[in-house]
């Protein structure tokens, strides 16, 4: 199992790919495994990860809890495609990668208030948001052991049956409403556009409290996204134009279709629309209906149940923006180092324990994020460097001589600054050195 970890965190290949990467480094000798091990064997662990999940996860969370159990989890999920079509969990839904026609499986992570894993689950491809939430406040309550509980949720997650299964459990909740929520609440007076600005303001209505706020910088983005479709469809109205003049027997209609299939695509019907006039199409900006767009743009609104003596508005507001983490987190292991996609395995055991490896390299690699820190040197780089480092094992022989190899300079110390760098003497590592030690390349038995 351990190797299959490290192997995700420095390569981030196949299982084929593994066991020959384990062969360059000596992982068998290093591990203690003389036997070796093919992808056969790692097909296996992922069985028996999979069957050890749930005692893998509560002991890791009971190691970082040992003190004080948290009072706050975050919780989010996303989808990963798959090649093939034979995964127990494949199913068609919602691809938040952009891959059409294959089928995905979808993953929930479930993190502590710093943004650290602390178990992850995997659906089927198509389940809404909201099915895959009871799972985690029994996981929580359940599993974990944690009493009044927060989870934070993104919006659309947490709604009316989450919320009672919260209750239920003695938790609470924080998370967002969607726009056509905001909208129902606008309109039944409930909040205010006045009420919208920089700084944090508060609505409570029903035993809910809403906290409200217009992100400048976000109203700036979209602004600019909005000026950008508006030039696209500009442009192409003013293609359509040229070829109804070069075509005196094209059809004014075709052309109208397909500037308002644009705009419909683009999501902009409701200030800009186009017409026929003539032998060309015309665009029409509608002021007021853009005006009101702009002033919506960059509005959000977070919920809670949480008491105001439990946290305040600012609290509310920033343990909801902490999702972020949830969201680096998946990053990081969906395509920025620890690709979990694309998934080649097909059993459900296999599906999980793949998941899960990519959840352990992850909690490595935000400790060796954090340990390198000081080195300025990145997880990859760190770990490229460490790839230098071997172990030769030399058998002398009666009468003879023989020579110690070497270790690459960037991972080792010259013997006069050990004392003074190496680590367990105190000192600093020496730059150029992530590996934070020195370490002799070869061992005579």
């Amino acid at each position: 199992m351990l190797w299959q970890v490290i192997a995700r965190l420095i390569d981030q290949g196949s299982r084929l790919s593994a066991v020959r990467l384990a062969s360059v480094h000596a992982a068998g000798d290093v591990l203690g495994r003389r036997r070796g091990f093919d992808e056969n064997d790692l097909y296996a662990n992922l069985t028996w990860l999979s069957a050890h999940q749930p005692r893998i996860e509560d002991r890791l969370f009971a190691a970082r809890a040992s003190r004080q159990k948290p009072a706050l989890f975050l919780y989010d999920v996303t989808s990963s495609y798959l090649e093939g079509e034979k995964n127990a969990y494949g199913a068609y839904g919602y691809n938040r990668d952009g891959k059409k026609g294959k089928k995905q499986i979808v993953i929930g992570l479930l993190c502590d208030p710093q943004g650290m894993p602390v178990s992850t689950e995997v659906f089927r491809g198509n389940p809404r948001d909201t099915k895959t939430f009871s799972a985690q406040v029994k996981k929580a309550s359940e599993r974990f052991g944690c009493q009044r509980v927060t989870l934070v949720g993104d919006r659309g997650m947490i709604k009316s049956g989450e919320v009672e299964d919260l209750a239920r459990a003695g938790f609470h909740y924080i998370t967002a409403i969607t726009k056509p929520q905001i909208e129902m609440l606008l309109k039944a007076g409930v909040l205010q556009m006045e009420l919208f600005a920089s700084t944090i303001c508060e609505v409570e209505h029903e035993g809910v409290r809403y906290v409200l706020r217009r992100n400048p910088l976000r109203a700036e983005q979209l602004a600019a996204s909005r000026a950008d479709k508006q030039a696209r469809v500009e442009r192409l109205a003013a293609e359509r134009n040229d070829y109804l003049r070069q075509h005196p027997r094209a059809q004014v209609a075709t052309a109208e279709k397909v500037v308002r299939a644009k705009i419909a695509q683009l999501k902009i019907e409701a200030w800009l629309q186009v017409e026929a006039e003539g032998r060309s199409v015309k665009l029409t900006v509608h002021p007021p209906a853009r005006e009101e767009v702009s002033r919506r743009g960059g509005c959000y609104v977070i919920k809670t149940d949480l008491p105001e003596s439990a946290a305040s508005q600012q609290v509310v507001h920033d343990r909801y923006k902490d999702l972020a983490e949830v969201e680096q987190a998946f990053r990081t292991s969906k395509t920025a180092h620890l690709e979990t996609r694309p998934i080649h395995v097909r059993t459900a055991a296999h599906t999980r324990g793949h998941v899960l490896v990519v959840m352990l390299a992850y909690l490595i690699r935000r400790e060796l994020s954090r340990a390198w820190t000081p080195l300025d040197a990145t997880v990859e780089e760190g770990s490229h460097q460490l790839q230098t480092l071997c172990s030769t094992e030399i058998m002398k022989v009666e009468g003879g001589n023989h020579m110690l190899t070497d270790p690459h300079p960037q991972c080792t110390l010259p013997r006069s600054a050990r004392s003074a760098g190496h680590p367990s003497a105190g000192g600093a590592a020496a730059p150029g050195d992530p590996c934070g030690h020195a370490q002799e390349a070869a061992r005579t038995p």
